[in-house]
């Protein structure tokens, strides 16, 4: 089983240039579409958490879908951003990559190297 799981968008530049250097390293990983195999809250929360990240950080602030929602205008709680992010996976900055007990936001898409 591999060690290394990137969570990705496969028309994403950077997704794809992440999963490229995993395949270039001979390392073993899995990959994971998340609009495909959504994230449910807890498991995004507990990603965040080992990349001491919080959902502020990995919000993608412009994409259509936060400005339709005007998330700009609103102080919302990290539990109501998760639930949206969970939601609408475009808000979700791209790609998260876990390996055991860390986890990064793989952009640029060369700090991938640094779980090798």
């Amino acid at each position: 089983m591999a060690d290394i799981t990137i969570y990705h968008k496969p028309t994403c530049t950077t997704c794809r240039q992440a999963v490229q250097m995993l395949k270039d390293s001979g390392t073993p990983f899995t990959t994971v579409n998340y609009y495909e195999q959504t994230f449910t809250k807890d498991q995004l929360k507990k990603i965040l958490k080992k990349a001491g990240l919080s959902p502020k950080d990995v919000l993608r602030t412009k994409e259509d879908i936060y400005k339709e929602l005007e998330l700009a205008k609103k102080d919302l709680s990290e539990d109501a951003l998760l639930d949206l992010m969970v939601k609408y996976p475009d808000l979700i900055q791209r790609p998260l990559v876990v390996k055991n007990d860390q986890a990064i936001l793989a952009r640029p898409a060369e700090t991938v190297k640094s779980l090798l």
